[in-house]
C-alpha cells in the first residue's frame, strides 16, 4: 500500500488562504498518484521522487471541510474541520514570538481569544534536521481558539489577527515562523546572504568560527551548554517572578552568569541560514495572505547592513512562497536602551532602513511603534498596539478597508530652508500634528559641517518648523535619534510620528 503524507503544516483545524490557489504538498513513494479534495474540488498529481505538490482552486472564506489525500491503493489522510479564510506568517525573533501569556493585557486577551476567529501554528524550533527533528515536528499542530496552549502564542500575531478577524468576519490563521535573538541572517540562504559583500560579513564571521573548530569538542560543549541552560533558565525564570524590578546584574549575582547563546557551531540556531532551512522551508510555499516581521534587534551588531538584509530577505521569503508582490508588513523597532548601557545609534540606523524598505519596496507596510519600547526592558510587555498597528496597515494596504491616512501617524516626506529655519512637511498629516509637551523633544540639526544640534520644533499646522541659534544655516534634521527618550509628536489620529532622518 503506497503511504502519502501531507507536510506537517497541515493537521486539523488548519486555515487555508481564501481567494488564491490552494498549495498542498507531501511526500509518497515515487511516482505515486495521489488525490486531494476538497469543498467539492479535486485534483491529481504524481510524486516526483518521493515529494509531491498539488493546487486546489481559489476559494471563498467557509467551513469546516474536510481535506482528503488518497493513494492509488486507497491509502487516505483525512485532515478535519479545515477553514478557508486568512492566513498570514508572523516572522522575526523574540518580539514576535513573546507569548500571549506574558502579555501585559493577557487575562482580557485569554478570554477573549476563546471566542475569537483565530487559529494558529507553531512552526517547530528544533535548530537542526535530524530524527528528532521530524519527530518533533509530527507533533505540532494548529491550535484552536480557547486550546490549552493559546498562552504560547505570539501576542502580536494574535492581536493582529484578533483585529483582522472582527473587521473582516472570516478566520484568520497565523503561522509563527520567529526564534528569539535571530538575525535576519539566519532566516534566508546562503546565496542570497553572500550576494553582496555588506551581507556577507555573516557568513564570513561563521566560516571562521567553524573552520578550525573540532567537531567532537563543540559537540561536548554544546551538549554541556543545554545542560546548564535547562538549570539555570527556570531559576532565572523564578528570580524575576520574586524581582520583577531587579536589574539584569541583579539577576545574574543571585541565580548565575548568563553563557547564552552557547557555542556557536553548526547545530546553533543561530548561525547564518540555518532556520531558513529548518523553520522558513517547512512551511513554504504554503498559499498567504502575507508576511509580519518584528525584527533588527539582532542586527545592531552590523547596524548598516541592515537595509540590503532585510531587502534580500523580503525577496526570498516571496521567491519560496511563490507570489512576487507577497505583502510584508513590518514592525520599526520602539525606543530600547538597557540601565547599564551607554548611547547609541545603532537601533536608529536600523529603524532608517526599515523606513527606507517601506517606501522602497512595493507591496510592504509598516507598523510604527515608537513609542512601544520601555526603558530597561527589551521585550516591552504591550503587545497590543503593536498588533493593532500592523492590523491597520494590512487593512490600508492589503485589503483597501481603510485610508493610508488612518493607518499612518506622520511621516516624514520633505525638508526646505526657510532662512535660518528648516520647515519638514509630512505625508498623512493633513489633519494637523499634535504633542504631549509643550515642548517638542528628539528634534535635531545640522549644517553644512554636518554636527547634529538640539533644535525647537514649533507646529504649523502640517508642518514642523525647526530652529536653532547653534545651526544658522540648517541643511539636515533628524528626529528621536537616541535609543531611548520622550516621544511626544502624533497625528491627530493617535499614531506616533516616525523616527528619520533627512537625505
Amino acid at each position: 500500500m503506497s503511504i502519502i503524507q501531507c507536510a506537517a503544516v497541515f493537521t486539523d483545524h488548519c486555515v487555508l488562504q481564501r481567494r488564491k490557489p490552494i498549495r498542498i504538498w507531501g511526500v509518497a513513494p515515487e511516482n505515486t498518484q495521489v488525490q486531494i479534495s476538497l469543498n467539492g474540488f479535486e485534483t491529481a498529481v504524481k510524486s516526483r521522487g518521493h515529494d509531491w505538490l498539488a493546487t486546489l482552486p481559489p476559494m471563498e472564506a467557509g467551513g469546516p471541510y474536510t481535506l482528503t489525500v488518497r493513494g492509488e491503493e486507497q491509502a487516505v489522510q483525512e485532515i478535519r474541520d479545515v477553514m478557508i479564510g486568512e492566513v498570514w506568517l508572523a516572522g522575526g525573533q523574540s518580539n514576535m514570538e513573546y507569548p500571549l501569556g506574558n502579555d501585559a493585557q493577557a487575562g482580557e486577551a485569554l478570554q477573549r481569544a476563546a471566542r475569537s476567529g483565530v487559529r494558529f501554528y507553531q512552526v517547530n524550533r528544533e535548530p537542526y534536521l535530524d530524527d528528532y527533528f521530524y519527530a518533533a515536528e509530527r507533533q505540532s499542530r494548529w491550535m484552536c481558539p480557547g486550546d490549552p496552549q493559546t498562552d504560547s502564542w505570539s501576542a502580536v500575531g494574535y492581536y493582529f489577527a484578533e483585529a483582522l478577524a472582527e473587521r473582516l468576519g472570516v478566520t484568520v490563521g497565523v503561522i509563527g515562523c520567529n526564534l528569539g535573538g535571530t538575525s535576519a541572517s539566519a532566516w534566508m540562504d546562503r546565496e542570497s546572504l553572500c550576494a553582496r559583500e555588506d551581507t556577507a560579513v555573516y557568513w564570513k564571521e561563521y566560516e571562521e568560527i567553524v573552520r578550525a573548530q573540532d567537531p567532537e569538542q563543540y559537540e561536548k560543549e554544546r551538549l554541556e551548554y543545554l545542560d546548564w541552560h535547562a538549570d539555570w533558565q527556570p531559576r532565572m525564570d523564578a528570580y524575576y517572578q520574586a524581582h520583577p524590578q531587579a536589574s539584569w546584574e541583579e539577576a545574574q549575582a543571585a541565580v548565575g552568569v548568563s553563557k547564552w547563546p552557547g557555542p556557536m557551531g553548526p547545530r546553533h540556531e543561530f548561525r547564518p541560514c540555518g532556520l531558513y532551512e529548518t523553520m522558513l522551508r517547512r512551511v513554504s510555499p504554503y498559499t498567504l495572505a502575507g508576511f509580519l516581521f518584528y525584527q533588527g534587534e539582532a542586527d545592531e551588531i552590523h547596524p548598516h547592513s541592515y537595509y540590503h538584509l532585510l531587502e534580500s530577505l523580503i525577496r526570498v521569503w516571496r521567491r519560496d512562497f511563490q507570489e512576487a508582490e507577497l505583502p510584508f508588513l513590518n514592525v520599526q523597532l520602539p525606543m530600547h536602551r538597557y540601565a547599564g548601557d551607554a548611547p547609541s545609534d545603532r537601533w536608529c540606523v536600523i529603524r532608517q532602513a526599515q523606513l527606507q524598505i517601506y517606501r522602497d519596496v512595493p507591496r510592504t507596510g509598516l507598523a510604527v511603534a515608537i513609542d512601544c519600547g520601555e526603558y530597561n526592558n527589551i521585550h516591552p510587555t504591550h503587545k497590543y498596539q503593536v498588533g493593532r498597528r500592523l492590523a491597520l496597515q494590512a487593512l490600508a494596504h492589503v485589503y483597501g478597508l481603510l485610508p493610508l491616512s488612518e493607518a499612518f501617524g506622520p511621516l516624514f516626506r520633505q525638508a526646505r530652508r526657510q532662512g535660518e529655519s528648516l520647515i519638514l512637511s509630512f505625508d498623512y498629516a493633513q489633519d494637523g500634528l499634535v504633542s504631549s509637551l509643550d515642548e517638542i523633544p528628539g528634534f535635531e540639526l545640522a549644517g553644512p559641517e554636518g554636527i547634529y544640534r538640539p533644535a525647537r520644533a514649533r507646529i504649523q499646522g502640517s508642518e514642523i518648523c525647526l530652529t536653532s541659534p547653534a545651526v544658522p544655516a540648517p541643511e539636515k534634521a533628524r528626529y528621536l535619534w537616541t535609543d531611548y527618550g520622550p516621544v511626544a509628536l502624533f497625528g491627530r489620529n493617535g499614531l506616533p510620528a516616525a523616527p528619520f532622518c533627512t537625505p
